[in-house]
């Protein structure tokens, strides 16, 4: 049976990390290590909860100074060498059969780089999220696959580990574009087993702010791959967008004093009040 190692990344979370590390502890298929990733932390409370971690016998905690999630995911691996790797920043949690259905894929489909599932936000925010995993192609337009995810440790050798130059955020999607690049795939379960808090300060939010940037950033850095896909590329990209239109219209539709005085152009905007316009005319149903 292949060994298994859960690598928590944690900097001035207080008692988050130790609701993560909980999470693990409870899982089905117990991890045979578990370490923790201190990235420079300076909150007193939050160096207490992790000195109460490094008291118990079954946690490994790890300190270094501020380096950013990539240099403290990148430590953790390194100094856990399982042949399975959980990677779980240190504000989620994993519900109890995350580990044995993660590892149960990879155990079956030795394509599967990685395998991670559906997630639940939970926090500020509640809603369900199905990223859909799949090859490198899968990942030219976005992101797809949880930060959470069970990695093969020899496939994060290969990719050369987490960009830690990558600070400012999707440092994940440029991980996965690096893992996958020759060949593979993300196997992603159809249940949600991950718990993803959510807060309007947190990275992934804030790091939106500045999403065109960090787009032109992975581009840049792979551009090899993009050159590659390119017409996969803009076809997912225009999909996305498509998608969120028709996501706009099923609302506008249903919002019938939202205002349609203006219509975007070349993107389907003005065949989207169209439709909107025709549904809103239309009887309501006996």
């Amino acid at each position: 049976m292949a060994t298994i190692g859960a690598v928590i990344t944690a900097f001035n979370q207080g008692n988050m990390v130790e609701e993560a590390v909980s999470s693990v502890r409870a899982q089905t298929r117990r991890p045979d290590r578990i370490v923790v990733v201190d990235d420079g932390s300076r909150d007193p409370y939050s160096l207490q909860v992790l000195a109460r971690l490094e008291s118990a016998s079954d946690v490994e905690v790890i300190h270094q100074p501020n380096a950013g999630v990539s240099a403290a995911r990148n430590r953790g691996i390194g100094h856990c060498p399982c042949d399975l790797v959980l990677v779980l920043d240190g504000d989620d949690r994993i519900l109890p059969t995350f580990l044995e259905t993660t590892s149960a894929c990879l155990d079956r489909d030795p394509e599967a780089l990685g395998a991670s599932s559906w997630m639940r936000m939970f926090g500020l925010a509640h809603a369900l999220v199905r990223p859909p995993g799949g090859p490198v192609t899968a990942f030219l337009a976005r992101n797809a696959c949880p930060a959470a995810v069970l990695l093969r440790r020899s496939a994060w050798v290969r990719a050369g580990g987490y960009a830690e130059a990558l600070r400012q955020g999707f440092e994940d999607w440029d991980f996965f574009l690096s893992l996958l690049e020759e060949g593979g795939h993300i196997s992603i379960v159809p249940e949600a087993l991950i718990e993803y808090r959510t807060s309007p300060v947190s990275a992934n939010v804030t790091s939106m702010d500045r999403r065109g940037e960090l787009v032109a950033t992975l581009v840049e850095r792979h551009r090899d791959l993009y050159q590659r896909h390119l017409s996969e590329t803009v076809v997912a990209a225009d999909a996305v967008s498509s998608a969120h239109l028709r996501a706009w219209e099923e609302l506008a539709v249903q919002q019938k004093d939202l205002d349609l005085a203006e219509a975007s152009f070349g993107d389907g905007g003005m065949a989207a009040v169209v439709r909107i316009e025709s549904a809103r005319a239309q009887p309501p149903c006996e």
